[in-house]
């Protein structure tokens, strides 16, 4: 018997594919943007020119300014100007702020007041409604409280009740808190209405909602518009000359009436208005960030 075996199985050889030829290196081009820097080289070169004319141009008198711009009469007028904007911000967001759940609330008859109230001081000049408090005495003698439509317990002079800054500071309160209610009802529909539905079902107080819930939240969305009402009504103090308060602007105007330099003491009250401002924003920053913890990363 014979054995037979298979033919030993041949190997198939496999071949390496022929390498691939490496591809050219690629060439980054920048992106280039010839009217952009045409546009900075204009723009540096009309900030040098004014710079220049400011240092050389002898029309500016920056002697005169620096002998003027810490005099008393100025800061003292400066303090006015501060104590005009501090008093007409507070007593105009607290006015604002009632006005603003007012308009958000239930009762018509609440709304209809508040409504009436913003579209009022909003629709009078600034200018007329201070002009307007200054002459109360005018039609209003004697103020008195008492009994509605009755005998007055207590009376007081209107002239000597409402002065020159009284009427300045109740004119600038009343006209700002027309803006604030705005501004405050809008960061509070701002707010989703989902938060005072998660507070409710878990019994937290009305109060205590808005205290610790909306208004916190709220706040994000007020303070960049609250924040320029309040510079608007610091640099608004100015329209209060024409009552011949001693705020800033007025005692500048007095000054350069007497000595005739008023390119100098304009720059006077452009550097106060300019430095404060600035300080204004600069709490504005940090107030802001306060309110952002949680929301900006």
């Amino acid at each position: 018997m014979s054995l037979t075996s298979d033919p030993p199985a041949t190997e198939s050889v496999v071949k390496d594919p022929p390498p691939t030829p490496p591809a050219p290196a690629l060439v980054v081009v920048p992106v280039r943007h010839p009217w952009r820097w045409a546009a900075v080289a204009a723009t540096a070169v009309l900030l040098a020119q004014f710079g220049h004319g400011l240092v050389t141009n002898p029309g500016w008198e920056w002697d005169v300014f620096a002998a003027f711009f810490t005099t008393e009469t100025i800061l003292q007028a400066v303090w006015v100007t501060l104590q005009l904007t501090f008093h007409g911000t507070a007593l105009g967001f607290a006015i604002g702020i009632v006005l603003a759940f007012m308009r958000l609330s239930a009762s018509p008859f609440l709304r209809s007041v508040a409504f009436a109230y913003i579209w009022a001081f909003r629709s009078i000049p600034l200018i007329v409604q201070l002009l307007f408090w200054f002459n109360l005495a005018y039609l209003y003698e004697e103020l008195s409280i008492g009994i509605p439509f009755g005998p007055g317990f207590v009376s007081f002079d209107t002239m000597g009740l409402v002065g020159e800054m009284g009427a300045a500071v109740l004119g600038l309160a009343l006209h700002q808190a027309a803006y604030a209610a705005e501004i405050v009802r809008g960061g509070v529909l701002a707010v989703d209405e989902g938060q005072l539905e998660a507070a409710a079902s878990l019994g937290i107080p009305r109060l205590r909602q808005v205290r610790r819930i909306v208004l916190p939240q709220a706040m994000r969305s007020i303070l960049p518009n609250a924040a320029n009402e309040i510079i608007s009504l610091f640099k608004g103090t100015s329209i209060v000359s024409v009552m011949a308060i001693g705020e800033l602007f007025y005692q500048v105007q007095v000054v350069y009436g007497r000595n005739g330099r008023v390119v100098p003491l304009l720059m006077v009250a452009t550097a106060w208005y300019v430095l404060l401002t600035t300080a204004l924003s600069v709490v504005q920053h940090y107030v802001e960030r306060h309110y952002a913890k949680g929301s900006v990363r």
